[in-house]
């Protein structure tokens, strides 16, 4: 069965996160597992992959018991997910080869769970930073090809004239003519910041060369490019736990706020569009998530599981 690689990558993730011995997040995993009638099989599809590589390379490796009817997922994906857990948490190498699932022609995917920043090491030296709740595909010979599905990441780049590095996001290609530079994806909605070198914005399109301090939003299915300058410091400064906004929309606050610090926020209804400013510190809004409001202008109240951002 072929899986859409976003579907694999979330089994994926799943996968690598129950590996934890200290996990705990069942009901979650349970209710991803009941979203959609693709996921179980998505899941399994891992489970199966792993247990044939454990099979050839890991053969210490032993099955725990766990016949518990009270999750609810049938007999034979509780064995394949029970042991996976086992597996994983088991041998490091399982791990990795986990969060490096192989995808079509020889490509590699990468995920950072809410509140993570997880850094690649590419082959020629350059690195790519990857912001909370992201998803990054690097593609094809030498590394030279990426495509961002979710969050946010940081290029720093070798710049090769010959080989150039391109970002794929949505409907927009961003080329390396530089060396350093942010991406970022939200909804339908692609952005760019070039903090050193240059970065050529959709090269068979518009053709625009987007040099540092200056930056570029683009909404899937229009022909609008919005720029606008922004000091070269903030390019990338989520990296020491800062984020700053200019004029975005509260729903993009609350997803970009979700993913960078692992506390889910989410938008009153009818207030998704309302536009924000300011700048906050990640580390504060963990421990206590209602000290964003006074930052931002906004009412942060927890409901349920999470806290709810109004004007």
């Amino acid at each position: 069965m072929t899986i859409d690689p976003t579907l694999r990558e979330q089994a994926v993730h799943w996968a690598v996160r129950i590996g934890d011995p200290a996990f705990a997040e069942w009901e979650a995993f349970t209710a991803w597992l009941d979203a959609n009638p693709a996921h179980s099989p998505a899941y399994d599809q891992v489970a199966s992959a792993v247990a044939e590589v454990a099979e050839a390379g890991l053969p210490e490796l032993a099955a725990p018991a766990n016949d518990n009817p009270d999750f609810g997922w049938g007999t034979q994906p509780i064995a394949q997910r029970a042991w996976l857990g086992g597996a994983i948490a088991a041998s490091l190498a399982l791990v990795a080869l986990v969060s490096l699932f192989g995808l079509p022609g020889g490509a590699k995917s990468y995920v950072a769970a809410p509140g993570e920043v997880r850094t690649i090491a590419l082959d020629d030296g350059g690195i790519i930073t990857l912001g909370g709740n992201s998803r990054l595909v690097l593609r094809g010979k030498g590394q030279r090809d990426a495509v961002l599905e979710q969050g946010q990441a940081l290029f720093d780049l070798r710049h090769d004239t010959g080989r150039p590095f391109e970002v794929r996001v949505g409907e927009d290609v961003m080329r390396d003519i530089g060396t350093v530079f942010e991406v970022e994806r939200r909804g339908s909605t692609t952005s760019l910041a070039v903090s050193e070198g240059a970065v050529l914005f959709n090269p068979a399109r518009q053709k625009l060369r987007i040099d540092p301090g200056q930056r570029v939003v683009h909404h899937d299915g229009t022909d609008r490019i919005d720029s606008a300058s922004i000091p070269k410091a903030q390019v990338g400064e989520w990296r020491q736990g800062r984020h700053t906004f200019r004029g975005v929309s509260l729903a993009e606050v609350a997803e970009a706020l979700s993913g960078a610090s692992g506390v889910k926020f989410s938008v009153a209804p009818g207030a998704a569009g309302q536009s924000i400013s300011g700048s906050v510190l990640i580390d504060p809004i963990r421990r206590d998530p209602a000290s964003l409001g006074p930052l931002l202008g906004v009412t942060a109240r927890p409901e349920g599981n999470g806290w709810i951002l109004e004007p």
